[in-house]
């Protein structure tokens, strides 16, 4: 039997459902997925490995038209996942307008690897406007295959995936097969903590903070965690702790009981707020927080 491995790039425009459908294809809870656009900030890789495969897939930032610095670098991942590919996977969904970052469309075109095209979230519409959706997308991408899909009802899941493998070009492992991604448990950590941010706060909030860990100490019964959520401004930052702290503690309580889960261990989580002024345009800053090579 012939063994394939390769690289599978999943892109798209925000809140389409990359995130989730990696988490899907891998089995486990690689990437953290919320309601709110912009919820993947880095460009992350989840493994699964089959007895006659390994599959590297990346999960990437929405395409977006840059703002400031730390959007730069987000579409700076999505743009490096068309590079060192094997499979590029784009991700839609019915309610997004197609054409939407042609640009990026144009480039996904000029690739010369193969091409799917998922349609999510196909339990949101019929199957008229579903055929509509089709056609329009093999108008836009015309050597790809397009899949219609739900994350939520996993429907065509486990059809995409095959169609995946089918595509994937014939080479060895590039990993361990005990291996599941290439991000430290501190990443995870501070993936979980800023998660419970976009979930209880509203407008530019969550957008304006980054969680970094600065202690992890694993002990046989308990991991011992210390993390700082950065902000730009003051008022951000009474924002976040709340009224006597309510707000704050809220998050530390909703993150602990998901480390707990997610390490298998009883966890102390001690979460501090610190001001940043502008991190979102600082090199420095960006640089500190593993959004640009230093």
């Amino acid at each position: 039997m012939s063994y394939k491995s390769g690289f599978v790039n999943i892109v798209g425009n925000p809140n389409v459902g990359k995130s989730t459908l990696m988490n899907l294809f891998v089995g486990e809870r690689i990437s953290i997925a919320t309601f709110k656009s912009q919820t993947t900030r880095h460009r992350i890789m989840g493994i699964l490995n089959e007895e006659d495969c390994q599959i590297v897939f990346s999960d990437t930032p929405g395409v977006l038209k840059p703002h400031y610095k730390l959007q730069e670098s987000m579409r700076a991942f999505s743009e490096g996942a068309l590079e060192d590919v094997d499979v590029l996977v784009y991700v839609t969904d019915v309610v997004e307008t197609q054409e939407k970052n042609q640009d990026f469309i144009d480039e996904v075109n000029a690739l010369k690897v193969p091409k799917l095209v998922l349609i999510n979230k196909v339990d949101l519409t019929d199957q008229q406007k579903l055929q509509q959706l089709v056609e329009e997308w093999h108008r836009l991408i015309p050597k790809a295959d397009i899949l219609p899909v739900s994350a939520k009802a996993r429907f065509n899941i486990d059809l995409a995936l095959n169609r995946i493998k089918q595509l994937l070009p014939e080479n060895p492992p590039y990993y361990d097969k005990d291996q599941l991604t290439d991000k430290p448990v501190k990443f995870f950590v501070s993936e979980i903590i800023r998660e419970k941010i976009l979930l209880y706060y509203d407008k530019e909030i969550p957008y304006s903070v980054e969680a970094v860990v600065t202690s992890y100490k694993e002990e046989d019964a308990i991991v011992r965690i210390e993390a700082t959520l950065y902000v730009e401004r003051d008022s951000q930052k009474g924002i976040i702790i709340g009224h006597k702290g309510v707000a704050l503690k809220r998050v530390s309580t909703e993150a602990r009981r998901s480390l707990e889960t997610f390490l298998g261990k009883k966890v102390f989580l001690r979460i501090f707020v610190k001001v940043d002024k502008d991190w979102r345009n600082s090199d420095r800053a960006l640089s500190h927080f593993g959004y640009k090579p230093e």
